[in-house]
């Protein structure tokens, strides 16, 4: 596309007129160190930095103000990255699934882009761009040639999935959960369940609304789409996952059943949860119609495509470590800590969890620190590292019986020292807090640069230099 016709497309000017001929026939980017040729550098004020200030050598700018490189001026350029992304998923027509939820997006997004991929080319969310800049930077990489376009939406208010969805409007809209993730944004449940429901509100009539059966808040948005509805979960969903199995790893073997229809199923990702994930993406690619036969042998050739989401690494010594770390919640807590302690109990491995702080939970976030501490004791944990959130090691004390000990980390790298001291061949760790924790360098420093990993890629690559004992 010429800058003049971006330019109006997106209703603003060329700086300069000599430009007006400059062709962009690649995707959009942000960061001005990792350059696209060809590509759209989108030219943002935060409030640390200001890309304007790095648009030099650019290709192509999209701005709020002239740079040194071709630029297209506009009043706000995250409200014209938009419009653009409308515009061309307006001239392709490829069919969009899109997913929103407080946990199990990202999982669910890699696993449906995974199996649509086994059937046509595929763009989907990278990590977790899954906002205002996120959103139309994914549509931006779609072009003639992709049959699927996969698009994981977030939510941090009421209109914000509806604007979402004025970008990219789903062919196929999923509600994975109604949870407490950034209910301090929100306030209530409810209010989650409103926004998340916008996704739905925008399918046509020709669409499908993929909903959980098993969390009423979700089941009852069924009211309000148009679309036809297909629900997910345990038994008497549409698409459901039956005799879940765990292996001593604690990787699930399921049954994916539609109808009459049955497949067998084996996970390479750890925990329980990730049927709900598996089964959810299943159903939307069923809603596209990709056979059922052939969604379950795509599932099981799966891996995690995101860092720090349950990934399983087995040392050469035998130690486990679980990376969990990318983000947490009270749901997601208790899922991994499951995880966990389905590995205790196929393995006999001590179970020691390093757990740190849940953000943006509003008000409750206390209580809900201690019901996770004592949701760690509940199931067996060994050992709870607790790494600057001590309402967890108050809730695991509370447990009557528990057999298990705390062990506080005012930091990180106190974190680290315990765990390279005391960790050992015969132990499984879970590692896992909210993304400001950075607890990811806890697991890379248990990893080492040459990890045996089970079931995914290197997860963690070189870790910190070593720390002296304490």
């Amino acid at each position: 596309m010429r800058l003049e016709e971006l330019a109006r497309v997106v209703g603003g000017t060329v700086a300069d007129p000599r430009h007006h001929g400059v062709v962009v026939d690649a995707p959009a980017y942000l960061d001005s160190r990792d350059p696209v040729p060809g590509g759209l550098y989108v030219a943002v004020v935060g409030e640390r930095v200001d890309g304007h200030v790095h648009a030099g050598g650019a290709h192509a700018v999209l701005g709020s103000r002239p740079t040194d490189a071709p630029t297209v001026v506009v009043d706000d350029p995250v409200v014209a990255l938009g419009r653009l992304a409308r515009h061309v998923l307006d001239g392709l027509r490829v069919p969009t699934l899109a997913m929103t939820g407080s946990q199990g997006k990202t999982g669910t997004k890699d696993y449906l882009a995974h199996v649509l991929a086994d059937h046509g080319p595929t763009v989907a969310t990278r990590g977790n761009l899954n906002n205002e800049l996120g959103v139309p930077l994914t549509a931006l990489r779609a072009d003639a040639g992709t049959e699927h376009l996969v698009v994981e939406m977030g939510a941090r208010g009421i209109g914000h999935v509806a604007y979402l969805c004025e970008v990219a409007p789903p062919t196929v809209a999923a509600v994975l959960n109604v949870g407490t993730a950034h209910i301090g944004e929100f306030g209530s449940a409810e209010a989650i369940a409103v926004a998340k429901g916008e996704i739905v509100e925008a399918l046509p009539a020709a669409g499908t609304a993929v909903l959980n059966a098993d969390d009423p808040l979700v089941a009852a948005m069924a009211s309000r789409t148009r679309a036809r509805v297909l629900t997910f979960g345990g038994p008497g969903a549409d698409v459901s996952g039956l005799d879940v199995e765990l292996d001593d790893l604690g990787r699930p073997a399921f049954v994916l059943a539609h109808g009459e229809d049955r497949a067998a199923v084996r996970l390479a990702q750890v925990g329980a949860h990730q049927v709900a994930n598996a089964t959810a993406a299943a159903a939307m690619a069923l809603a596209v119609g990709v056979p059922l036969e052939a969604v379950a042998s795509s599932l099981a050739t799966a891996r995690a495509a995101s860092r720090w989401r349950m990934e399983l690494t087995e040392r050469e010594d035998g130690l486990v470590v679980l990376n969990d770390a990318y983000n947490a919640n009270p749901a997601s807590m208790v899922a991994a800590l499951d995880a966990l302690a389905a590995i205790r109990r196929r393995t006999g491995r001590r179970a020691v969890a390093v757990l740190g702080e849940m953000l943006e939970l509003g008000p409750g976030a206390e209580q809900a620190h201690r019901d996770v501490g004592r949701a760690a004791a509940e199931r067996g944990t060994d050992v709870l590292l607790v790494v600057g959130a001590p309402a967890l090691a108050d809730g695991a004390r509370e447990v009557a019986g528990w057999a298990g000990e705390v062990v506080l980390a005012e930091s990180r790298d106190e974190a680290t020292a315990w765990v390279r001291e005391n960790a050992g061949a015969r132990d499984a760790v879970l590692v896992k807090a909210s993304r400001g924790a950075a607890l990811e360098e806890v697991a890379a420093a248990l990893v080492g640069p040459d990890p045996a990993v089970v079931g995914t890629h290197d997860p963690t690559g070189e870790g910190p230099a070593p720390m002296s004992a304490r």
